[in-house]
């Protein structure tokens, strides 16, 4: 089933057309620079998604980091990716603004708003440029249509602010659920997971910011088993870690330090993920996974679960926006219908 999120937004898309008198018939080829990060990249997909659903005929390629190619090559309607190779420094830059030099776009869009994007974006032949109007580092210069950002206060979430490309050139930028990949690998783990859902859990430990890392999965994950029968529990983050609680025999997947395209098969699992603010968490709502995001120093309004008033998201905040004064009780009942309540209250 497609789920559609932020109609309210459409009035806003379509006034930023006005601001283009660029025909969306005539786009037969669009460059996508969104080089990173995870979380960043699963965004410009979503949005992507409902730009190709309406513009058939157009190829779309992208410039993405090549740790995070994988994820975007998985998607059926990006067309070609660009590897950037970013930990070859100046020399990785520069090999990538000669592959741009040499192509033509009949739109280049650049939905990450950093000098090296904007560069990329001034290395590609094309007649339209456009970039993020909050763009920053000198990258506004390199475009010929700034696009305009969400009305209202922000600071905005990601999403809002990327359904800005399509609406100024006068497309529908609803974005649609769940966000469509090609199978990826086959894994001997797939077998782990129970044919329900609700009693099926992903847990990402890790998160780019210390600040952001919640330290009481190990305490999540002991009363997951305890109150929640049948439930399994898998482990992922970006190095290994152990639980300290003892798991029951066959109850429990430590996935911490797998590789990426191991990351992104787990995460794809129907399940309830829980995480910190990540880009596993991210990619897991964009599928159509529960998603129980854990916030501290952050805000789940800019750069939580997309959309936050979906039934399938949901995020606790850790008081004072400090993570060891959130309890694991608290975050066990903010499930609450996703689970048998009964069983977390009575301790089954």
């Amino acid at each position: 089933m497609v789920e559609l999120g932020l109609r309210a937004n459409r009035r806003w898309s379509t006034l930023g057309a006005v601001q283009c008198k660029l025909s969306s018939a005539a786009i037969k080829s669009i460059l996508v620079i969104k080089p990173s990060s995870l979380g960043d990249i699963v965004h410009g997909l979503q949005v992507m998604q409902t730009v190709a659903s309406q513009l058939p005929d157009c190829r779309i390629t992208w410039v993405a980091r090549d740790r995070f190619a994988p994820l975007v090559e998985a998607a059926p309607f990006v067309h070609e990716v660009l590897h950037f190779r970013r930990k070859e420094g100046l020399r990785g830059l520069v090999g990538m603004l000669k592959t741009l030099a040499g192509r033509h776009f009949d739109l280049v869009w650049d939905m990450q708003g950093l000098l090296r994007s904007g560069l990329m974006a001034a290395a590609a032949k094309s007649p339209e440029k456009w970039g993020r109007k909050d763009s920053r580092e000198g990258a506004g210069l390199f475009y010929g249509h700034r696009i305009q950002l969400p009305p209202g206060p922000g600071p905005h979430h990601a999403i809002p602010i990327l359904q800005g490309f399509p609406g100024a050139l006068g497309l529908d930028a609803d974005i649609r659920f769940p966000l469509g990949l090609r199978p990826g690998g086959t894994f001997p783990w797939h077998s782990f997971f129970s044919d329900d859902p609700h009693r099926n859990f992903v847990i990402f430990t890790d998160s780019r910011g210390v600040g952001k890392e919640w330290p009481g999965f190990d305490e999540l994950t002991r009363l997951i088993w305890e109150r929640i029968p049948g439930s399994r529990v898998a482990w992922c983050a970006g190095v290994p870690q152990v639980p300290k609680a003892v798991a029951p025999e066959g109850r429990f997947l430590n996935l911490t330090g797998c590789p990426l395209d191991e990351m992104i098969e787990l995460v794809r699992v129907k399940s309830i993920f829980i995480g910190n603010d990540s880009g596993p968490m991210h990619l897991s709502a964009a599928v159509g996974n529960r998603v129980l995001a854990i916030f501290g120093p952050t805000s789940p309004m800019r750069f939580g679960p997309w959309p936050m008033d979906s039934v399938r998201t949901r995020a606790v905040c850790a008081p004072e926006g400090v993570m060891n004064q959130l309890d694991a009780e608290t975050v066990l009942r903010s499930l609450g219908d996703w689970v048998d309540v009964g069983d977390v209250q009575r301790g089954l």
